[in-house]
């Protein structure tokens, strides 16, 4: 259960994000095309904000940040030797691949992203950033990533 003092900031996120999701609504009031209902449309934006906001709120004391050990929380399933094995060197060249050919911003996101869950609105704004940028600095590093992957022999080519 929660504390009491929890619920009244919830309740304060959720006027807030309402209050913010109204602006949204007004902001775009041209751009309703009427394929749905008003309320349909409108509501996307109440809950956009809402999850938003609760999901920032609950990550507002956690730490972005780069984590060597990372690689070693990794879960370990126990496949075959030989599974293993494979899967070791690609692990292997996936690390080598982030440390050598990322930018260190690239390797920031695609681990606080990809590795630690970080949610990608509030990496955003811990670096003072975009959801876009992030999201492209992101697909950047995926794109090097999976290159380095099939030069090193664990992929197929895509033409």
């Amino acid at each position: 259960m929660l504390p009491a003092h929890a619920f009244n900031d919830v309740d304060d996120l959720c006027a807030q994000a309402a209050s913010d999701a109204v602006m949204a609504v007004l902001a775009k009031l041209n751009t309703f095309r009427g394929d749905a209902r008003f309320t349909t449309w409108a509501c996307k934006f109440a809950i956009l904000e809402t999850s938003s906001r609760l999901r920032r709120h609950a990550w507002r004391h956690q730490k972005v940040e780069l984590d060597d050990t990372t690689w070693d929380r990794l879960p370990d399933k126990a496949p075959s030797v030989l599974q293993q094995l494979e899967n070791d060197q690609v692990v292997s060249t996936l690390h080598r691949a982030v440390a050598e050919q990322l930018t260190e911003r690239q390797r920031l996101i695609f681990q606080s992203v990809a590795m630690d869950d970080v949610p990608i609105d509030v990496l955003a704004e811990r670096l003072g950033s975009s959801r876009g940028a992030i999201y492209k600095t992101l697909h950047d590093a995926r794109a090097k990533l999976r290159q380095a992957l099939i030069d090193a022999g664990h992929g197929e080519r895509v033409s």
